[in-house]
């Protein structure tokens, strides 16, 4: 199943989709996005978040506002940077709390090393007038509903504790890796869905920083194209994302080395419908 850009829908398409955008998170002199990925953040149908990177950064209130459901991979600074802000901006307006669903380490750590009143207020001891502003949701590998997407955690293999993501509707199916180095579980368990509209796994280093990858729990092109062996939707889309900034130009030149014709970069604030 190929992508559709937004402007691009045909007139007799009624297949829904899942709507998937990586939100911009560095700017142009100019106050334009650039094509550099510094933070992570996934927005799915304009209500779904994966990750907070950048999340306070490129929204309007109003945009904002439809997001009260934000899943974190894990407690790395790029994806969670922008959250203590995305709660902080809206405050006194929160109507119901924001919830937060993420491995119980995670969910730890933000507790102890960010809303710790020394680095930011701890939220989960104020309230609004509506009542709670946050409300902690503690995940396994067991699949969680949220609003009308199924979700399914699968461990990956970073440094810290890390889940990549299946999220599907009644329609489509699409994985996320997060950040990881080789893995075998997320393949196999990817293995056991009947589609998958479309594949996004991180390349984080050029194939010269591969002792530093290796070291960081991240993946290369070498290593990309070693992991997609394992991969057995042979015929499903497959988008690069989470590439240092510094090293983009190096990696997607690397990964066009490759020729491996289903393979391409996710566009940052570009619209995909799968």
């Amino acid at each position: 199943m190929c992508p559709l850009a937004i402007s691009g829908l045909s007139a007799g398409k009624v297949k829904n989709t899942v709507k998937l955008r990586l939100l911009p998170s560095s700017f142009n002199p100019d106050g334009s996005a650039s094509g550099l990925q510094h933070l992570t953040s996934f927005l799915i149908d304009d209500r779904v978040a994966i990750d907070a990177g950048s999340l306070a950064l490129s929204l309007t209130s109003e945009q904002r506002e439809k997001i009260r459901d934000i899943i974190i991979t894990h407690a790395h600074l790029d994806h969670i940077a922008a959250l203590p802000l995305f709660i902080d901006d809206q405050f006194s307006e929160i109507r119901e709390p924001i919830r937060i669903y993420a491995a119980p380490e995670v969910l730890e750590t933000l507790e102890q090393h960010i809303f710790n009143w020394s680095v930011y207020p701890r939220f989960s001891e104020l309230e609004n007038r509506y009542g709670k502003i946050i409300d902690y949701r503690p995940i396994t590998e067991n699949p969680f509903d949220i609003l009308h997407l199924r979700v399914s955690p699968i461990p990956v293999n970073h440094k810290v504790p890390t889940y990549g993501f299946v999220v599907s509707d009644s329609h489509s199916t699409i994985a996320i890796t997060g950040d990881t180095a080789n893995m075998d579980d997320f393949w196999q368990r990817l293995s056991e869905f009947k589609r998958l509209d479309a594949l996004l796994i991180e390349c984080a280093f050029p194939d010269e920083l591969g002792e530093l990858a290796a070291m960081s729990h991240h993946l290369t092109p070498e290593g990309l194209a070693r992991e997609l062996e394992k991969f057995s939707f042979t015929d499903c889309p497959v988008y690069v994302i989470n590439m240092k900034p510094a090293y983009r130009e190096k990696i997607t030149a690397q990964l066009a080395g490759l020729s491996i014709k289903r393979l391409r970069n996710l566009e940052i604030g570009r619209l995909y419908e799968f």
